[in-house]
């Protein structure tokens, strides 16, 4: 055992102890070459880190009961990464599976959509969007017809959320009282929050 093995089996004396500072150095000693192993293993950047932190939650949770090679945890994190990697492949199989299995229908239209849908086909809407600023068009169409959340609409059509939240206010209110259609004011009452 040389000097870093020796350093690295105090360490781990200290971390299995319950010292965080300790456990946070195993963490920075390893965790790239754990990072590595299980990015071999699944060919997923996400999936790798998510398996790579349960490794280590393991290695804290079971520090106690962890056989250490020459004094350093490393083999035993990498088998637990192996464990884990095997783990969430299965779950995602599993999921993958279940997921093809459901009935699947393209032509089933969500309620917003088919609410929508009704509104635009009797042409009022059309009529009222043309009232409406070109920014405040843009907004509606992201947030009520495009279902995008109100703060990423608010970027793409340059204002802040804040301001969104105030034109779709205003675009509701416009809306309702031109069309008289309380369902569409409902859905964007909804949108805007």
């Amino acid at each position: 055992m040389d000097a870093t093995d020796r350093a690295q089996g105090t360490l781990w004396e200290r971390g299995a102890a319950g010292d965080d500072g300790a456990f946070g150095l195993i963490f920075d000693l390893h965790r790239d070459r754990v990072f590595r192993h299980a990015y071999r293993i699944l060919q997923d950047v996400h999936d790798a880190e998510d398996a790579s932190a349960v490794a280590f939650l393991e290695l804290w949770r079971r520090r106690r009961q962890v056989r250490l090679v020459d004094g350093s945890p490393l083999p035993w994190l990498l088998a637990t990464t192996t464990n884990t990697c095997r783990n969430l492949a299965r779950t995602k199989r599993r999921y993958r599976t279940l997921l093809d299995a459901l009935p699947h229908s393209a032509t089933a239209p969500s309620a917003e959509d088919a609410a929508l849908d009704g509104l635009v086909a009797d042409g009022d809407l059309v009529a009222a969007l043309t009232t409406l600023s070109r920014a405040d068009a843009e907004l509606f169409a992201l947030v009520a017809v495009e279902g995008y959340a109100i703060t990423d609409a608010a970027v793409a059509v340059g204002v802040s959320p804040g301001a969104a939240r105030t034109r779709m206010h205003r675009i509701r209110n416009s809306l309702q009282h031109q069309l008289g259609h309380h369902t569409l004011a409902g859905y964007l009452s909804k949108e805007a929050t």
